[in-house]
């Protein structure tokens, strides 16, 4: 079967312990429809205790067992609800995928006293100061833990940045003088300079303690869940080399083939990608974050768009095996801080397109499938009410991934504003045919070959009412509707 792959939160998902009931309970649906694989949020507690989304880390080794951040459970529910959803997603062939973030700790429980320089916050190699002193929260006792676990406990050595000192007016980004490094840690790029530091306290992967700490983290945490696969937070801010020791040591550890990719948000810069899986020797895959400004941009340009460029400059297209696509996700969704959105209209064209064609690992976004209400505040500083509604075809798309995009694929990006493609099918699964335009109804023809001649097949996604008849040279003329997508299946 297909590998399918949803991101089963969002960021203004429900507190009070929702979700990881939710998980169990949709687990049968979600397999029903070809879901292989649940990427979970982060599951351990944060700085900001039972309301956090998860990103600002405080401790990995609590899943929600322990009271710490003035809560037991996290914003998802405690231990006991996230080992069950879990072993219910795998009894029904599901697998978990959980959200990896090692590049940043907040929430420290006591202030140290270390060696900084100040740098800008627009060019991190920029330095704005000598070297002195400050005071920051840096060291991680874990009191409503203990030793249970581990006995490891964090301090300035093992971060190479802050973005606090006390007594100081303003955020500031203060790089930590220490042993394990000359300055910030190698990165690809030279976005801000040097893009190490992103916010809290940086982790210096430099550290070996550090590095062995994580490492035993990475093999407790399989041993806890026995997850299938890994997503790893914010790799653009960690030195290529770190993943790929760690994914190497927690493969060797597990004795598992563990699926990984990670989140490396470079949107239209292809350029970014293939340059990270050059220095990651191919160890993980990547959000296609290039394909995603794609899809973006075409749903706000409307008919102004040529749809046969809608796959350039695409992961997808270059490195199929190891993109996962995708059409939103937390980040991107309407006011978050890299908000790109697809248009509702295109949303169907979009999942067509990662979920039908033969390249790619396709991600589906929670609300795009449950629908999703929340207010927060936008860039104007103002309180806005967001309403993304579930797609209606959605449903349709991932049985027809499931039971019909396979074999051979012959590509028509052959028009502007009508683009199709055809399955051939595998001799157990038969194909399907893919018509998509973005102005006025139009027709594509297209090959499905000899061995559908004569054959009937309807649009299963209710599009279009029509019929098409396969001709004897193994082609027909499949219809779509003005601004739309149909699949057509045969009866």
């Amino acid at each position: 079967m297909n590998a399918t792959m949803i991101q089963f939160f969002h960021w203004y998902t429900p507190g009070d312990s929702f979700l990881w009931n939710h998980a169990g309970e949709q687990a049968k649906y979600l397999a029903d429809l070809g879901i292989t694989a649940a990427w979970l949020p982060p599951a351990y507690k944060a700085a900001g205790g039972g309301t956090s989304t998860g990103y600002d880390v405080y401790d990995l080794f609590d899943l929600g067992e322990f009271d710490q951040k003035e809560s037991r459970p996290t914003k998802y529910g405690d231990r006991d609800q996230f080992l069950h959803a879990c072993k219910t997603l795998k009894d029904q062939g599901v697998g978990v995928i959980v959200d990896v973030v090692l590049n940043h700790r907040g929430g420290a429980d006591e202030l140290e006293s270390f060696l900084v320089v100040k740098v800008s916050a627009d060019n991190r190699v920029e330095t704005l100061s000598e070297p002195y002193e400050i005071r920051s929260y840096t060291k991680f006792t874990f009191p409503g833990r203990g030793d249970k676990y581990s006995a490891f406990k964090w301090d300035f050595t093992c971060f190479t940045g802050v973005d606090y000192a006390e007594g100081e007016d303003g955020n500031g980004i203060y790089r930590i003088i220490n042993d394990h490094g000359d300055g910030w840690d190698e990165m690809i790029g030279d976005e801000m300079g040097n893009y190490d530091f992103l916010m809290l306290c940086d982790v210096e992967t430099r550290n070996p303690h550090v590095r062995a700490e994580l490492n035993h983290w990475g093999k407790w945490l399989h041993e806890q869940t026995g997850f299938y696969g890994v997503r790893l937070d914010a790799v653009k801010h960690i030195a290529p080399e770190f993943y790929q020791e760690w994914l190497h040591v927690l493969r060797a550890n597990t004795k598992e083939n563990i699926f990984a990719v990670g989140e490396y948000w470079a949107p239209g810069n292809l350029d970014l990608l293939e340059k990270y899986i050059a220095a990651t020797d191919g160890c993980m895959s990547l959000f296609d974050s290039a394909l995603h400004n794609n899809l973006h941009t075409a749903s706000e340009a409307g008919s102004d768009y040529d749809l046969r460029t809608i796959l350039d400059n695409s992961l997808m297209l270059a490195n199929p095996l190891l993109a996962v696509t995708l059409v939103e996700n937390h980040d991107t969704q309407p006011l978050q801080a890299l908000e790109a959105p697809v248009a509702p209209w295109f949303k169907p064209l979009a999942y067509a397109l990662i979920l039908l064609r033969a390249e790619g690992y396709p991600c589906v976004f929670y609300p795009d499938l449950y629908g999703a209400k929340y207010t927060d505040k936008g860039s104007d500083g103002e309180d806005h009410e967001i309403e993304i509604g579930k797609i209606p075809c959605l449903e349709n798309l991932l049985l027809a991934r499931k039971n019909h995009a396979y074999g051979e694929q012959h590509v028509y990006f052959d028009d502007p504003h009508c683009i199709g493609f055809t399955r051939l099918g595998d001799g157990e699964n038969p194909g399907c045919a893919v018509v998509m335009g973005n102005g006025d109804a139009a027709s594509k023809r297209m090959e499905m070959g000899a061995a559908y001649a004569g054959k009937t097949f309807r649009d299963t996604l209710g599009h279009h009412s029509d019929q098409v008849v396969i001709g004897e040279d193994g082609w027909g003329d499949f219809p779509c509707a003005a601004a739309s997508v149909s699949v057509w299946i045969p009866q």
